[in-house]
């Protein structure tokens, strides 16, 4: 599938690698909306956007939801006339050992259900509405072809003090997978992308000292940009051969 002109839509477009998706697709033709819960960072994307090649139209939408993503297809569709691409791009992480003993008081500290449950809602349930109702729609406007990218996370493979961030993100790459088996007879490929480090304003405010230890177990010493991130999401829509496989984009990393 051809970048330009086709009809993305990216969750969680505000910031970080969202925001960047937005952008370099529109640059590259593509009209894309996105999503976000920050209307003064759906206001700055679109005003970025304005005299870009592509529209860039967002929208105010919590994407585990279901009443909120039904209607973000619905809009994203009418405002692009049409969808053919869907990032699922939002993710949020609340880290936390599963069970922690404080050393001077004896208490059991444990990672409380709201922070689980809140990741699993936003990071695997929100994929999984859009991606339904993306599916459903492509099949109803009988669109020919269709390419859903999903942001996984090197931590897919089960990162310390994240049991719900590496849990969402590994059954994101399961369904990747799972999705490409259902979905080929209506003509949509799927592909997952496990970025490392990258560097977005989270990592940008980290104390110099622990990013610099946070690095040392990455061969290549740096973090990823969003544009080499950004990459592999142009490789996944371009390539007509590629589905249910996911890409690691992270310097070499092991977890």
């Amino acid at each position: 599938m051809q970048i330009a002109g086709s009809k993305v839509l990216v969750t969680g477009g505000g910031s970080g690698m969202g925001r960047h998706f937005v952008l370099s697709l529109a640059k590259a033709g593509a009209d894309v909306a996105f999503c976000d819960l920050n209307t003064d960072a759906i206001a700055e994307v679109e005003a970025e956007g304005a005299d870009l090649p592509g529209i860039v139209k967002g929208f105010e939408a919590n994407v585990a939801n279901e009443e909120n993503v039904g209607q973000l297809i619905n809009d994203a569709h009418a405002a692009l006339g049409g969808l053919t691409v869907l990032v699922n791009n939002a993710g949020i992480f609340r880290d936390g050992l599963l069970v922690k003993k404080d050393r001077e008081t004896g208490a059991i500290k444990k990672m409380s259900l709201r922070k689980w449950q809140s990741v699993i809602d936003v990071d695997l349930t929100g994929p999984f509405l859009c991606t339904r109702d993306f599916a459903a729609k492509v099949i109803e406007t009988d669109t020919k072809a269709a390419v859903v990218v999903n942001i996984s996370s090197i931590a897919r493979y089960g990162n310390v003090g994240q049991s719900n961030y590496s849990a969402a993100k590994a059954g994101l790459v399961a369904d990747t997978a799972l999705w490409a088996k259902e979905l080929a007879r209506y003509g949509v490929r799927t592909g997952a992308i496990a970025p490392g480090f990258v560097d977005t304003p989270i990592l940008q405010g980290m104390r110099e000292e622990v990013l610099t230890a946070m690095l040392k177990p990455v061969p290549l010493r740096r973090v990823g940009s969003t544009d080499e991130i950004y990459m592999a999401v142009k490789f996944i829509i371009e390539c007509d051969y590629f589905t249910g496989r996911c890409i690691d984009v992270d310097g070499g990393l092991t977890l």
